[in-house]
């Protein structure tokens, strides 16, 4: 049986786990791209711009151990704009496939209604099959596809964005 997943706001303490799974992801995957990872202290200016502007961190925790986070913020920095946000969400490597990311995402899905949002989007690296699968599953719809936008490992890549409107 599965040990159950606890999703809750994130804390300071939980920014060295955080800049873990953001790092691995940095260095082993094309789910953000980045080439160099972060420092502590740049994830601590990260979190505290996103409690300056009231902007969610959600962690899933196991066992004690912060398996996961995910987030949202603007989309765009326009006025009109202000109803969509993009979201993040990243998962422990060792926790992918267990539907930990699923509760992130439905976690913001639902702070993002209450707080009177229109329209989330998700920026997914094309060959992010899973992620893909699982924003589909949550009823996200493919709305573009932007071919050789991004490069890293040596090779150019392709991002999707998908769109829920929650309102």
């Amino acid at each position: 049986m599965q040990n159950p997943v606890t999703i809750r706001l994130a804390n300071a303490a939980d920014l060295p786990a955080i800049l873990s799974i953001y790092n691995h992801a940095i260095i082993h995957t094309t789910a953000v791209y980045q080439y160099d990872i972060h420092t502590l202290a740049m994830r601590e200016e990260w979190y505290a711009d996103k409690l300056k502007l009231g902007h969610p961190v959600f962690v899933a925790e196991a066992e004690g151990f912060v398996i996961g986070f995910s987030t949202y913020g603007p989309f765009r920095n326009w006025p009109g704009y202000r109803f969509t946000v993009e979201h993040s969400v990243y998962v422990h490597h060792q926790h992918r496939g267990q539907g930990t990311g699923r509760l992130l995402v439905q976690t913001i899905i639902t702070h993002a209604r209450n707080k009177g949002m229109h329209a989330l989007i998700a920026g997914i690296d094309s060959l992010g099959e899973g992620s893909i699968r699982l924003h589909q599953s949550l009823g996200f719809v493919e709305v573009a596809h932007f071919k050789q936008v991004g490069y890293k490992f040596d090779r150019w890549l392709d991002v999707k964005f998908f769109e829920l409107i929650i309102s």
